[in-house]
């Protein structure tokens, strides 16, 4: 009897254990590689097209992630009267369908000037981060981070970043710093912006060299007659993602042209956060 009842007791304390045990069903397709089309584009302040033009054409290039650059909040520029007022990245999530994070870089006009990411998915965390002002820089810059869930439980860290555009000295000290805080991450990273650096600049060349140019070699500057490239789309670690197309665009709604890129995540399911 004493045996019953013992066997009794564990099998009771078995079902009340199963019971308190989370059950996580596996996510179809896990570990199936995701493509993502990638954006960058610096925007000029909205000074030659109006933000519904700017974010139309995004809407017809279907990207999943866009960085945007010199993004105006509610600025009053002289140059750009007809975009008092407006709050730049609210608009262009408005108009493209798509979510949205802005990181101020400094206060200007009245506003706030900065950057911004659009995308089609989820940003799980979003995070403004200070890049160094040193006496070479001319002003504040910033790196904005977000974590993309890009699939259930699954995620990519993605940045837009604004480089100083004075000097190469500061332009090091900033991607040195992009580097200590983007290779750290946890996941899977990509960051995309105007770098204001050509390829062969010390701080493309040497300072990005663990990363992978997954951007066309086509210059980004000026939009009307193309000399220099400036504007890049990088991706890290080199061995989880695979290239598989890149396009720069020729439009002018901007002194910039934009460019996109096409990436292939290899077996993401390395990268799951469990609930």
């Amino acid at each position: 009897m004493k045996q019953i009842f013992f066997s009794f007791c564990i099998l009771a304390a078995t079902i009340a254990c199963m019971a308190q045990t989370p059950h996580i069903e596996p996510v179809a397709g896990q570990n199936e590689a995701v493509r993502l089309k990638i954006m960058s584009y610096n925007l000029r302040f909205g000074e030659l097209a109006s933000l519904e033009e700017l974010a139309a054409f995004i809407k017809e290039q279907n990207p999943d992630i866009v960085a945007v650059q010199e993004v105006d909040c509610r600025t009053y520029r002289d140059l750009t009267p007809k975009q008092h007022g407006k709050d730049f990245i609210t608009e262009l999530g408005y108009h493209t369908g798509m979510l949205t994070a802005y990181g101020k870089t400094i206060p200007y006009a009245g506003g706030y000037y900065g950057i911004g990411i659009l995308s089609k998915y989820p940003l799980a965390s979003v995070e403004r981060i200070y890049l160094p002002l040193t006496e070479n820089g001319k002003e504040q810059r910033t790196v904005l981070v977000a974590d993309v869930e890009y699939r259930q439980n699954q995620y990519i860290t993605f940045a837009s970043t604004h480089l100083d555009y004075t000097n190469t000295q500061e332009r090091q000290v900033q991607v040195a710093a992009l580097n200590e805080i983007l290779l750290k991450r946890q996941y899977p990273v990509i960051v995309a912006g105007d770098f204001n650096a050509r390829p062969e600049s010390v701080e493309i060349k040497d300072g990005m060299s663990v990363w992978q140019r997954i951007c066309s070699a086509d210059p980004t500057i000026p939009a009307d007659n193309p000399r220099n490239k400036i504007d890049y789309i990088f991706c890290y670690p080199v061995s989880r993602w695979s290239p598989i197309e890149a396009t720069t665009y020729r439009v002018t709604l901007s002194d910039h042209l934009p460019l996109s890129a096409t990436v292939e995540l290899l077996n993401p399911k390395s990268f799951v956060r469990e609930p």
